[in-house]
C-alpha cells in the first residue's frame, strides 16, 4: 500500500485534492470516485517528490525548514512515548501538518511503514528532509527499542541548530543592510551628484585640485564601466562557484579558509563544534564509534575538515585513540582535546563531546557578537569619511574660486 496524492473535481466543478493510501493509482481513482468526485490527476507522493526534487533549477526544490522538523519531531517523540504505534503516531502528525506537502510527504511515510519497512528507511525516501544523522538515529533508535529518546534528542539538536543560525542571522541583518545603503548612496553621489556639480568648475578652465581630480575620474569611471564591471562581478561570482563544483577544487578552496585570520577561526569553532555536538548525539544513541565519526563528518560543511575527519576515523579502525586521532588533525582546539581525552577515560565520552561543542558555539557566539559591535561603528566612521571626502572634493574648487575673486 503506497500514499498517492489526487487531483479532483465535485459536482459544483470546484476543485479538491489530497491524499488517499492503496495499492495502484487505479484503486485511488475508483475511490475518489465512490466519494462522488471526478479524478483528474494521481501520483504516487513519492514519485511526486522526486520529480520536484529533481527540478533544475533550485528554486523549486522544496525543503522543510528547521523549525517546522524540530516541531514535527517533537510531535513524534511525545506521541511514541505515550505508546502509540508508530504508524498511528505518523497519521496523527500528518493530519496536524499545516501544508499539503508536509502532509503527504508524512503519509508516504506512514504507507512505507504499514508495508513492513523501517522507519529510518521509509525516511530514507525524502532525503532533502531527513539528513543522513537523522536516518541514522532513527535506526538506532529503531534497534536499542528507544525510539522516543532518541527522537527527543533529535528535536533538542534540530531546535538549537535553528536557534544558532537564526541568531546569526538577526545579528547580520542589520550591518548588511547598513553595508548595502552605504555602497548604494556612495555609487548615487559620485554617478549623478558629483558629476553635476563638480562638472561646472570645468567650464572655468582653473586647475582644480588633486582630490576633485581625482573625485571626477571615478565618477567618470563609473558612468563608462560601472554597469560592465557589476556585470562582471556577478559572472565572476558564478563562475567561482562553477569552479568550485570540483571535489578537489572546493577542498582546497576549503583549506585556503580555514588558513584565513579571522574567518578560519570562525569556520574551524562552527565545524567542529558541529562534529562534536553530533557525535555526541550518536553515541548516546548507541551508534558504534566508527559509524558515528563517519555520520557526523558527513554533516560538516567544510571538505577539508571532513577529509581529516576521515583520516582521523581510519587511525581509530586501527587501534588509535578517538583523542590522538583527531588531535594529529591539528584543527580540533586543544580544550576540545582535554575533554574528549577526560571523556574517554572516564567512560562518559557523550557528555564531555556535548560540553565541549557547547564551549565551542559560547565561543563562536561571543566572537560574532564583539565583531557585530566592533563592526557598525567602524562602518559608520568609514562612510562618514567617504562623504566628507566628496564634500570636499566639491568645497576645495569653491574656496579657491572665492579667493581669486576676493
Amino acid at each position: 500500500m503506497a500514499a498517492f496524492a489526487y487531483k479532483a473535481m465535485d459536482a459544483n466543478g470546484k476543485s479538491k485534492s489530497g491524499v488517499l493510501e492503496g495499492d495502484n493509482a487505479r484503486q485511488i481513482r475508483q475511490q475518489i470516485r465512490d466519494l462522488s468526485l471526478i479524478p483528474l490527476e494521481v501520483e504516487q507522493v513519492a514519485e511526486q517528490e522526486k520529480k520536484t526534487q529533481a527540478a533544475k533549477f533550485t528554486l523549486f526544490k522544496r525543503k522543510m525548514s528547521s523549525g517546522e522538523l524540530a516541531l514535527l519531531t517533537r510531535q513524534l517523540a511525545t506521541l511514541i512515548e505515550s505508546a502509540l504505534p508508530i504508524e498511528e503516531a505518523l497519521l496523527a502528525v500528518a493530519e496536524q501538518c499545516e501544508k499539503p506537502r508536509h502532509k503527504n510527504m508524512m503519509m508516504a511515510v506512514r504507507s512505507k511503514v504499514v508495508e513492513g519497512h523501517g522507519f529510518a528507511e521509509a525516511l530514507a525516501e525524502f532525503p532533502y528532509v531527513f539528513s543522513t544523522l537523522y536516518r541514522a538515529m532513527v535506526a538506532a533508535g529503531e534497534k536499542s527499542g528507544h525510539l522516543d529518546t532518541v527522537l527527543s534528542r533529535l528535536a533538542d539538536y534540530t531546535e538549537k541548530s535553528q536557534q544558532t543560525q537564526s541568531q546569526i542571522v538577526q545579528a547580520l541583518v542589520y550591518p548588511t543592510i547598513m553595508l548595502i545603503v552605504a555602497i548604494s548612496i556612495v555609487v548615487l553621489l559620485l554617478v549623478i551628484v558629483v558629476p553635476k556639480i563638480v562638472g561646472q568648475f570645468d567650464q572655468m578652465g582653473q586647475e582644480l585640485p588633486f582630490l576633485t581630480q581625482a573625485m571626477i575620474s571615478i565618477s567618470e569611471w563609473l558612468q563608462a564601466y560601472g554597469l560592465y564591471a557589476g556585470i562582471l562581478l556577478v559572472v565572476g561570482i558564478i563562475g567561482l562557484k562553477k569552479f568550485l563544483n570540483s571535489p578537489k577544487m572546493k577542498t582546497t578552496y576549503h583549506g585556503a579558509v580555514l588558513k584565513m585570520p579571522f574567518i578560519g577561526r570562525l569556520a574551524k569553532s562552527t565545524n567542529t563544534a558541529r562534529f562534536a555536538r553530533t557525535l555526541s548525539i550518536l553515541t548516546a544513541s548507541s551508534v558504534p564509534l566508527l559509524e558515528a565519526m563517519r555520520i557526523a563528518g558527513n554533516v560538516l560543511e567544510n571538505l577539508f575538515i571532513k577529509d581529516a575527519v576521515k583520516e582521523a576515523a581510519s587511525k581509530v579502525k586501527e587501534g588509535a585513540s578517538l583523542r590522538n586521532s583527531l588531535e594529529k588533525t591539528k584543527i580540533f582546539p586543544p580544550m576540545m582535546m582535554h575533554m574528549i581525552a577526560s571523556g574517554e577515560r572516564s567512560g562518559e565520552l557523550q557528555s564531555m563531546l556535548a560540553r565541549a561543542a557547547d564551549n565551542q558555539d559560547r565561543e563562536f557566539e561571543a566572537t560574532i557578537s564583539i565583531s557585530l559591535k566592533i563592526f557598525e561603528p567602524l562602518l559608520i566612521v568609514f562612510m562618514a569619511v567617504l562623504v566628507l571626502l566628496i564634500v570636499m572634493a566639491i568645497l576645495l574648487p569653491i574656496l579657491a574660486l572665492n579667493n581669486l575673486v576676493g
